[in-house]
C-alpha cells in the first residue's frame, strides 16, 4: 500500500463518486480473506489500514505451542522467541503477516473482492445520484435508436426512453441533446435502470420552472396541465402576489420564456390561461383562444354548457376537437359547446307554449274527421 494507490483512490472518489473509506474497508476485508485462503481460518486476525498514508498491517494472534498443528492459529516456541524471548508456552503472540507470502490464488481472490466492491459502489453512487432526480428533468444525448426504445446518455449512465414515452411526431437523431422527465429510477442486479419521458405533462411544468423565476420561487403557481405531446398543451396558472401577472410572467417579454419551452418541445403549441376558483370563469379561460358568450357550470355533476359566437364555434372546438378536449381535461368538467344560433334554437324549442301544442293537436284531429 503506498501513495500511488491512495492517489488512485482519490481519483476514483472524484470521478465515480465512490467513497475512499468504503474502498479501503473493502481492501481490509480482501486482505483478511486472502490470509484465510493462504493460511487457513483464524478468528484472531486483524487488518488495519492508515486511511491517510495507506500503510497497513495484518496481525494474526497465535498461541505458542510445542508442536504446531495449525499454522494459522499456532506458533512454535522457537519462532515465538524470534519475536521476543519473553514468550512462553500458552502465550498469545501477534505475528506480522507479509502479503508477499500470499499465494497467487489468494491474491487473485483479494483483487476480485476489491473489483466487485468498486462495481457495487459505482452502481450505488449512480443510483443515489439519479434517484434524487426522480420526478425532475435531466439533459441527455441520444445514443442508440432501437426499434422500441432509445438509449440516452446522461453523463454518468444511460437512460431508457421507451416507445410509449416518445413523442410520435418527434424524430430524434443520434447526438441530439434533449431534456427528459425522469419517471422512475429502479435498482437492478445489473445497475440502476432509469426510465425517462418526453410525453409526461410534468416535463412542461419543469421546463417552465427552469425558465420562469416566478414559477421556481412559488410566486406563480402552475395549477394544472393537459397535454397532447407534440401537438398542444394547456396550462393553468395563478399568482400568489396581486402585483404579478401569472400569464405575463410565463409568456415573458416578447414571448421569450414560453418560446424557450416551445423550442425545447420542438414546436409544441402552449396555451397559458388564468386559473380561477369560479368554474365558469375557469372554463371560459380554458377555451382560449376562443371567445365565449356564456358558461353554465354544474359543479356537482362536473358538466358545463358553453355558448360561443357562431364564427367562434370551430375555434372553440378546435381541430378534431382538440381545444375542447384539452380544456375539459384541464378543468375537470365535461364541456358541451353550442354556437349562439344553436343555443337560440334549443331555447326556442324548449319555450314553445303548451296551448300552442294543444291547438296544433286539435287542428290535426279536425283534419282527420
Amino acid at each position: 500500500m503506498n501513495k500511488e494507490l491512495m492517489d488512485a483512490l482519490d481519483v476514483l472518489e472524484k470521478e465515480k463518486d465512490i467513497s475512499k473509506e468504503v474502498i479501503l474497508e473493502a481492501i481490509e476485508n480482501s486482505l483478511l480473506n486472502a490470509y484465510k485462503t493462504n493460511y487457513g481460518k483464524n478468528d484472531n486476525v486483524t487488518v488495519t489500514i492508515d486511511h491517510e498514508t495507506g500503510d497497513y498491517k495484518i496481525l494474526a494472534k497465535k498461541e505458542v505451542v510445542e508442536v504446531v498443528e495449525d499454522k494459522s492459529s499456532q506458533i512454535s516456541l522457537e519462532d515465538a522467541y524470534k519475536i521476543s524471548s519473553k514468550y512462553q508456552l500458552g502465550d498469545m503472540v501477534s505475528v506480522d503477516v507479509k502479503t508477499k507470502e500470499f499465494g497467487r490464488i489468494a491474491a487473485q481472490g483479494a483483487k476480485n473482492i476489491i473489483t466487485q466492491k468498486i462495481r457495487e459502489e459505482e452502481r450505488k453512487a449512480i443510483y443515489d445520484r439519479y434517484q434524487e432526480k426522480e420526478k425532475d428533468i435531466v439533459t441527455g444525448i441520444v445514443q442508440r435508436i432501437n426499434e422500441r426504445s432509445i438509449s440516452v446518455n446522461l453523463g454518468k449512465t444511460d437512460a431508457i426512453l421507451n416507445e410509449s414515452e416518445q413523442v410520435k411526431s418527434e424524430k430524434l437523431l443520434p447526438n441530439d441533446r434533449i431534456k427528459l422527465y425522469v419517471v422512475e429510477v429502479k435498482e437492478t442486479s445489473r445497475g440502476p435502470k432509469i426510465l425517462v419521458s418526453r410525453t409526461h405533462p410534468d416535463l412542461v411544468k419543469r421546463l417552465f420552472e427552469a425558465e420562469v423565476s416566478e414559477v421556481k420561487d412559488g410566486t406563480v403557481e402552475i395549477m394544472g396541465i393537459s397535454r397532447e405531446a407534440g401537438s398542444r398543451s394547456k396550462i393553468s396558472v395563478r399568482s400568489n402576489d396581486p402585483n404579478v401577472d401569472p400569464v405575463g410572467s410565463c409568456v415573458g417579454v416578447n414571448g421569450t420564456r414560453v418560446n424557450a419551452v416551445v423550442n425545447e418541445l420542438r414546436g409544441e403549441k402552449i396555451d397559458i390561461v388564468n386559473w380561477d376558483e369560479n368554474p365558469a370563469v375557469f372554463i371560459e379561460n380554458a377555451l382560449s383562444p376562443a371567445k365565449v358568450i356564456s358558461v353554465e357550470a354544474d359543479d356537482e355533476a362536473k358538466t358545463a354548457k358553453v355558448v360561443v359566437p357562431d364564427y367562434q364555434l370551430s375555434l372553440a372546438i378546435g381541430k378534431e376537437g382538440q381545444n375542447a378536449r384539452l380544456a375539459a381535461r384541464l378543468t375537470g368538467f365535461k364541456i358541451d359547446i353550442k354556437s349562439e344560433t344553436q343555443a337560440a334554437q334549443l331555447t326556442a324549442d324548449s319555450e314553445m307554449p303548451e296551448d300552442r301544442e294543444e291547438t296544433v293537436q286539435e287542428t290535426e284531429n279536425e283534419e282527420e274527421a
